[in-house]
């Protein structure tokens, strides 16, 4: 495409199907409902986004959602047509700017009343986004070497309750999972900097925890510190937890957006752990919102180090093709030839326990992963260290291609793990 963004979409209409796309592309490029002064041939054949391609798909009596107008020939008994349509733009449309690349590909044409379904699918970009922004500044590597890793999933946890604990009782929490060998723990999205447990506080409490355990094993477990709030207030909170000795930091990526992460990243020398809650707006309904394709890159190429992909069996509404397809997209390089990969590290998480082990890593075929279990590690009937120990035990597994039932014969934690946790 050399240096044009494209964009590929799957769109539901009841119009023509030229006719509706030629309305979607004039809408997020040149087009208005009627010629205007000033609107030459010279400048739309510069500026005007092309369509590409459009294969239909598929066609229907009813609508996938409310609200389209129909043409008024097809009033009475109006087909709706499905198609895969790929559109693209030049890039002096936006320049190499990832928000102004959003309102592009992904602004008003999902309110465009031709459309009773529209969902981006996917976005390709020129070179010159890679030379416009930083990226993830660790990555997996990065990530592995801080917290001493190298090889296997970073076997991970998440802070509960949610909110209510004290930075003290947070600590005393943080001290078990030490103990047992924990990898990596995080902030919940949930508790930021609340004045029952302020981040400042919590962060010198559970550093003294991790130093002092840092001291004795010689291992620094990584802990992801919730810092997201306004730019000024994240570049300090950054500060406290560099200071402090942490090695991670954590941001909802939908709470702060590509501008604030972009510019947290160029000043961060830490690992930034993204968060997406609130993904469910854009991927819950299949009609409307963008895929997780889509939304990664964004996020990735703005500096997220690590990034959310649920878990498969999750407790949420995503299936487990579309968990898999997650996390081997953060493992894809962007760019072809890939001299700014943009690899980052997926994070899986709910509901994860040892007995979704085998199947995570038969579908992703790779250990760069955080695999993060809440009950899967505190709720073990063991305790903190027997659910680590379960989980260390069921990777083993996996990797030696054992069955679980056959690996739990020679490990106890591994057995009451499938036991407890069905």
């Amino acid at each position: 495409m050399g240096d044009r963004v494209s964009a590929r979409y799957e769109i539901e209409t009841a119009f023509k199907l030229s006719e509706a796309v030629e309305a979607m592309a004039g809408e997020q490029s040149t087009g208005t409902f009627a010629r205007v002064p000033g609107e030459t041939d010279e400048l739309r054949e510069a500026h005007a986004a092309r369509v590409e391609r459009i294969t239909q798909t598929g066609e229907g009596r009813r609508p996938a959602l409310p609200g389209a107008k129909v043409p008024p020939a097809a009033a009475t008994r109006p087909v709706y047509r499905r198609a895969e349509v790929e559109l693209s733009w030049p890039l002096a449309n936006m320049g190499p700017s990832l928000p102004n690349l959003l309102a592009t590909v992904a602004g008003n044409l999902f309110e465009l009343a031709q459309f009773s379904a529209l969902r981006l699918l996917d976005i390709q970009l020129p070179p010159a986004f890679a030379s416009a922004y930083a990226g993830p500044q660790f990555g997996v590597d990065g990530t592995r070497r801080l917290a001493g890793v190298a090889f296997g999933p970073l076997i991970g946890t998440i802070i509960k309750p949610s909110v209510g604990l004290s930075p003290e009782a947070t600590a005393e929490a943080v001290s078990r999972l030490a103990e047992g060998g924990i990898d990596f723990i995080k902030d919940d999205e949930l508790q930021a900097d609340g004045p029952h447990n302020p981040l400042e506080l919590r962060v010198e409490k559970v550093m003294r925890v991790l130093n002092d355990h840092a001291e004795r094993t010689g291992k620094k477990i990584m802990y992801a510190f919730n810092i997201t709030g306004g730019i000024d207030q994240m570049l300090q909170r950054h500060d406290q937890v560099r200071r402090a000795g942490g090695t991670c930091i954590m941001v909802s990526l939908n709470g702060i957006g590509l501008a604030g992460l972009d510019h947290l990243r160029r000043y961060s020398q830490l690992p930034i752990h993204g968060h997406r809650n609130g993904w469910g707006l854009f991927s819950r309904s299949p009609d409307i919102g963008m895929s997780y394709r889509a939304y990664q890159k964004l996020w990735r190429l703005a500096g997220a180090d690590h990034m959310h992909v649920n878990g498969l069996r999750n407790k949420f509404c995503e299936d487990d093709d579309s968990v898999v397809e997650s996390a081997r997209t953060c493992l894809t390089p962007m760019f072809t030839p890939p001299d700014k990969d943009c690899i980052v590290m997926p994070v899986f998480s709910s509901g994860q326990t040892a007995r979704q082990v085998p199947d995570t890593y038969k579908a992703l075929g790779s250990t760069d992963l955080i695999y993060c279990c809440g009950g899967g590690v505190v709720a073990h009937p063991g305790g903190v260290a027997a659910g680590v120990a379960s989980l260390r035990q069921a990777w083993e597994a996996a990797l030696e291609g054992r069955a679980l039932d056959e690996a739990a014969r020679d490990n106890a934690e591994l057995a009451q793990a499938l036991d407890a946790f069905r």
